[in-house]
């Protein structure tokens, strides 16, 4: 298989080529100018630059390729240039898919997110529910859900891509959670929010090895929820703190945690700064809940993950 991937030297991504490679595809990476490359240090990948909406990029990057690893996306809470993302994540995908089936291409496989599905008020689901959440609880939820519309537009006519879902995506280079780990490792994360809050997780590792499958397995317009289980924040602290012998965090106030988020907000928006709570992650940790049953891919792609309670555990031991 000649694979490409886009978005080659992200989180996700990175794993997908590296993933790739060891079973000996040759890929394929569209990368920016200014993509930092760390990332695929000792990989053979042959890269092509361009941004996600140059089509004539998109072009030479398909040349010769039969699959299409669709995974660049701007990924961000909080302050956000929705506009930009709105680019990235929509008109982006819109040129991926465009491009793929002009240029022949047999296979697309789109990496999308569980955040499709919004809220489900802590309801289990699977790929048959439907949204009933109205609004959107951030631009990285609608751009993404307006993404997967298209997809789905493409597979009713008969374009041959399949969708994965992933929920949280851990991995010992993860930019999101790694860092807050790598505090608590080192005795310095003494306070946290919401201990109840419920994540879903998939180890990136596993969720390169699902994409595979998609690709030589999955069926054309299927959704893949692609989550090992799910855990409470206090779950996974309790958990580090078992294998690091750190004591967990305390939980800060939920009305304290809301108050700092409101008055961050307005300061971060007005310096341009990310700031660590705002109204939009506050959101996030309380007032929004999304559980997934990921059992369709084991079932249908013979998808064998790790457990979520080993995913957090390697973390913890910092594989």
């Amino acid at each position: 298989m000649k694979a490409l991937v886009t978005g080659a030297n992200g989180f996700t991504a990175s794993h997908l080529v590296k993933a790739l490679e060891q079973r000996g595809n040759e890929v394929v990476g569209l990368v920016r100018r200014s993509s930092n490359l760390s990332r695929l240090k000792n990989c053979t990948v042959q890269l092509v630059n361009g941004d996600i909406c140059d089509r004539t990029a998109l072009k030479t990057a398909m040349t010769g390729v039969d699959t299409v690893f669709h995974v660049a996306a701007y990924v961000e809470l909080g302050l956000v240039n929705a506009a930009e993302m709105e680019r990235v994540n929509v008109a982006g995908t819109r040129a991926v898919l465009e491009t793929a089936q002009a240029a022949g291409v047999s296979k697309m496989v789109y990496c999308s997110t569980i955040g499709i599905f919004g809220d489900t008020q802590g309801k289990t689901i699977d790929e048959t529910y439907q949204r009933t959440q109205k609004s959107f609880s951030s631009a990285y939820d609608r751009t993404k859900y307006e993404a997967q519309q298209l997809v789905d537009q493409a597979a009713a006519q008969g374009f041959a891509v399949t969708s994965v879902l992933p929920s949280g995506i851990f991995g010992a280079d993860d930019p999101h959670f790694a860092p807050v780990l790598n505090q608590f490792l080192k005795g310095r994360l003494k306070l946290w929010a919401g201990g109840s809050r419920v994540t879903g997780i998939v180890h990136v590792d596993d969720l390169a090895n699902a994409m595979i499958l998609a690709a030589e397995r999955g069926k054309p317009g299927e959704h893949y929820i692609i989550s090992a289980g799910d855990m409470t924040t206090r779950e996974m602290f309790e958990i580090f703190s078992q294998e690091s012998g750190i004591p967990a965090p305390a939980e800060a106030p939920e009305f304290l945690v809301r108050m700092v988020g409101n008055l961050l907000d307005p300061i971060g928006r007005l310096f341009s700064w990310q700031t660590p709570l705002s109204r939009e992650r506050v959101h996030y940790v309380y007032d929004r809940c999304v559980r997934v049953d990921g059992s369709k891919a084991r079932r249908e792609l013979g998808w064998e993950p790790r457990s979520a309670d080993q995913v957090i555990r390697e973390l913890a031991r910092g594989r």
